[in-house]
């Protein structure tokens, strides 16, 4: 058994204010006893306006963001899936969206650049995630090892959920963990029946971590983080607002569902 942590946000304007609900919803994951907890996308910064993510971009392995999680990990023994940081690029006017991964000592064990980038059009309301960000290229995976069961982890980010060839490429995985920031518009009619989807579909846990609520920008996001089974239940939600919910994962369930419906041993179009 592994114990995950959701943590859902309403990140403001503010790094500062952002990394502070930040550290407090990764110490309540730690006084749980979680060996993982896992931040939502944008979970640094929701700005005023997009190009805002890029007057606190950091370059790969050094800055106040990813120090700050690096300490918060080793100090509370926790492995944090840290949403994602606005990482530097060769481009001035683009960054990556990227989640990196620290474990309990504190050192990036796994980095992965959002591929897919959101655009979205309906109305009085726009996204268009190109125009300050470039697309990474390469799927990502980590293990964790924990009381003698190793775990393999998948990681995608928000609009990565509406491509499945995208997950049937990382091969078995035991937890997908989805970061994402979903549109209130998009969340409330696609977001539960395709994280659903993905997990049933993949035979895998599915743990994610969203922004929820009515943000400074004036943007609202669907919220409900949650964590989901093998068989495509919801083991727990929280639909809107700052906190978290918790789940344990059983490797033992997970492989229990795989035997009795071998459906990935079955496919036959790679």
């Amino acid at each position: 058994m592994i114990k995950i942590a959701s943590l859902q946000m309403v990140a403001t304007c503010d790094l500062n204010k952002n990394l502070d609900s930040a550290q407090n919803l990764i110490l309540q994951a730690a006084s749980q006893n979680c060996q993982i907890a896992v931040l939502p996308e944008y979970f640094c910064l929701f700005g005023n306006k997009d190009s805002d993510k890029l007057k606190i971009q950091e370059p790969l392995g050094q800055g106040p963001i990813q120090d700050f999680l690096a300490n918060l990990a080793q100090k509370n023994k926790i492995c944090i899936v840290a949403g994602t940081i606005p990482i530097s690029t060769n481009n001035s006017d683009r960054v990556l969206n990227t989640t990196l991964v620290f474990n309990q000592d504190g050192q990036v064990i796994c980095q992965y650049d959002k591929i897919h980038l959101f655009s979205f059009s309906s109305g009085g309301e726009s996204y268009d995630e190109s125009k300050t960000l470039l697309a990474g290229e390469n799927l990502s995976q980590f293990e964790l090892t924990h009381d003698g069961q190793a775990w393999r982890f998948g990681l995608s980010i928000c609009y990565d959920l509406r491509f499945p060839e995208m997950y049937r490429a990382m091969g078995e995985i035991d937890c997908h963990i989805l970061p994402a920031a979903f549109t209130y518009t998009t969340g409330q009619v696609h977001w539960e029946i395709l994280l659903r989807a993905r997990a049933i579909e993949n035979q895998s846990y599915l743990v994610a971590s969203a922004q929820g609520g009515l943000h400074e920008n004036g943007r609202q996001t669907w919220g409900h983080s949650m964590v989901i089974d093998p068989w495509g239940k919801i083991l727990c939600e929280l639909d809107k607002g700052e906190g978290l919910v918790t789940s344990e994962m059983d490797k033992s369930y997970l492989l229990d569902i795989r035997s009795k419906l071998p459906a990935l041993a079955h496919r036959t179009i790679q």
